[in-house]
């Protein structure tokens, strides 16, 4: 294993790269305003001919990613298309019509089921659940929800997980994401399915949508995934065989601190499988 060193710009790692797959929060945006820099990257590369995908945790379908995309400043022409967890959380729930469903999550994910023959159900009358997030991601954490995971898993519900994020930034705090109820419930022995990062399906809906836009196959030795989460984008590109870029300046910030270049015992401590290059944040 060798050392890691920082790159500058994206543009010194794209010569053979037909396909970006990004991610969004932490890499576009941190959730209260665009990175321009950022923005500006996806945007150059695009106009050389790239394919850019962004791929996200977010419990919602891409039409909505696309409306809070634009709120925060991110121009269309920044990305091709979007695939959400959320879209293909919503998927199962259309395959499973006029099951009824509990839904854990704050008011603002109801396009999750909006729409969809779901019929939302209390706990005790639930034949799954869904999780988007907390209810309240402000004050909560995961371990408010054991009392109810652990009657969940009395009566052997499913849990989909429409958001495998355990934290995410919001300005410059982290707060707790559906992953976190998620991983409690599966430590507590009940059954969840994941949708979003670091899972195949993602990836696979992603790159069906660059070999649309490309006209061709895509070879997986010409995409780039770019993240800022060990556990969901860098061990997603590792398992779907693709390179990946590491921005530093999202939820693992403080692990980066002062530091120019990684040896290879911190490497395997913060890594595992390596990255193909860090960036502290995503420019051109």
């Amino acid at each position: 294993m060798t050392s890691l060193h920082f790159v500058e710009r994206l543009r010194d790692l794209t010569s053979s790269v037909d396909v970006v797959l990004s991610d969004i929060w932490g890499v576009v945006h941190n959730g209260l305003e665009a990175f321009p820099e950022a923005c500006e990257a996806l945007h150059q590369f695009r106009k050389g001919g790239g394919t850019v995908i962004l791929i996200t945790n977010a419990p919602r379908p891409a039409d909505s990613v696309q409306r809070q995309l634009r709120k925060l400043g991110v121009a269309d022409d920044t990305y091709d298309a979007i695939v959400s967890s959320g879209d293909l959380t919503r998927h199962f729930v259309a395959e499973h019509p006029g099951r009824k469903m509990y839904w854990i999550g704050p008011e603002r994910d109801s396009s999750i089921h909006r729409g969809l023959d779901a019929v939302l159900a209390p706990l005790e009358q639930a034949d799954y659940i869904v999780c988007t997030g907390l209810f309240d991601d402000e004050t909560e954490s995961a371990e408010d929800y054991r009392a109810m995971l652990l009657k969940a898993r009395e009566r052997k519900l499913t849990l989909i997980c429409a958001n495998p994020d355990i934290v995410v930034e919001r300005g410059d705090r982290l707060i707790y994401c559906a992953g976190a109820v998620a991983e409690l419930y599966r430590e507590l022995g009940g059954e969840v399915i994941f949708y979003g990062k670091p899972h195949r399906p993602i990836y696979q809906r992603a790159i069906e949508l660059a070999a649309e836009r490309q006209s061709h196959p895509i070879a997986l030795n010409r995409v780039l995934a770019i993240g800022d989460s060990v556990r969901t984008d860098l061990a997603g590109a590792h398992g779907f065989g693709i390179d990946c870029l590491f921005v530093t300046r999202g939820i693992h910030a403080e692990d980066f601190e002062g530091i120019d270049q990684l040896d290879p015992a911190s490497v395997k401590e913060l890594f595992g499988h390596p990255p193909k290059a860090l960036m502290r944040e995503l420019r051109w």
